[in-house]
């Protein structure tokens, strides 16, 4: 059966249906790796890796509702369907309490999937909807990922650095995201680097203000983020002077591992506690 045309999956550009490998990065369909990453790219691109981020952080909301004993249901809208502290505290939140009492270092990974309330959780989606295509579209989605994920976990290294007992939400890892477009648009220059740099400073500013202006937010959280961000932008490189390698597609694939093994672990142990007691 001849061949379809298809996108490579290692450099994306377009390999006809009479060739064997790719013209452009040389790349064999013989390859093992060619039908995974072929099937990934047509099954998971760009847009369904963000619903995926969103998803497991819905998922892992009404997780810690479940297993909280008590809702808080206060007309304080901040606090609206806030699950309790032990809950989160059981599906991976972090901080000094969870991490020097418990020695959940895996903590700083997870509490990036855990939010405090519903206003919490529609916030950071709804920040994450808005810039993580900006990121995919100037690194790529494999890059993107790696930046959310690594950025996310020195957000929170910072803060149990700075002393935080506890912390959780996906603030951390959208910083990174905005750390590494801020990067990105320095770096760049030109009118189109420029425009950039606005955009995403006035989220940075939004969420600063939002962080100093409403009493328990994790600003520490956002400054590691953010810092964590432009150093990944700028080791990683963006789109228009590196091109994905495999490198990326593998950095990726870690860290989608990682957060897959954390998150099971997570939820597997807070739903035993839960009905063992």
């Amino acid at each position: 059966m001849a061949n379809k045309a298809i996108i490579c999956p290692r450099c994306k550009n377009l390999v006809g249906s009479n060739e064997t490998v790719c013209s452009w990065c040389g790349a064999s369909r013989a390859n093992p790796w060619w039908k995974a990453m072929a099937w990934t790219r047509n099954y998971l691109g760009d847009d369904q890796v963000v619903s995926l981020i969103i998803i497991v952080n819905i998922v892992f909301y009404a997780l810690s509702l479940i297993l909280s004993r008590h809702l808080s249901l206060s007309a304080n809208p901040l606090h609206f369907l806030a699950p309790g502290n032990s809950s989160l505290v059981l599906l991976g939140a972090s901080g000094t309490f969870p991490v020097n009492q418990l020695g959940r270092f895996w903590s700083f990974l997870s509490a990036n999937y855990l939010h405090g309330g519903i206003l919490h959780i529609f916030f950071n989606m709804m920040a994450l909807k808005q810039i993580a295509p900006g990121a995919i579209r100037e690194y790529g989605s494999n890059r993107m990922f790696t930046i959310y994920t690594i950025g996310g976990i020195g957000g929170y290294i910072l803060s149990y650095l700075a002393g935080v007992p506890l912390t959780i939400g996906a603030s951390a890892a959208i910083c990174a995201l905005i750390g590494a477009l801020v990067y990105y648009g320095k770096s760049r220059g030109g009118t189109y680097g420029s425009m950039v740099y606005r955009e995403v400073s006035g989220w940075l500013i939004g969420l600063f203000l939002f962080g100093f202006l409403v009493p328990g937010i994790d600003n520490w959280g956002h400054v590691g983020g953010l810092l964590s961000g432009v150093l990944l932008g700028m080791l990683l490189g963006y789109n228009e002077r590196k091109k994905e390698t495999t490198l990326h597609r593998s950095l990726a694939m870690i860290c989608g591992l990682a957060t897959t093994a954390c998150l099971a672990w997570a939820a597997f142990g807070a739903t035993y506690f839960w009905l063992s007691r």
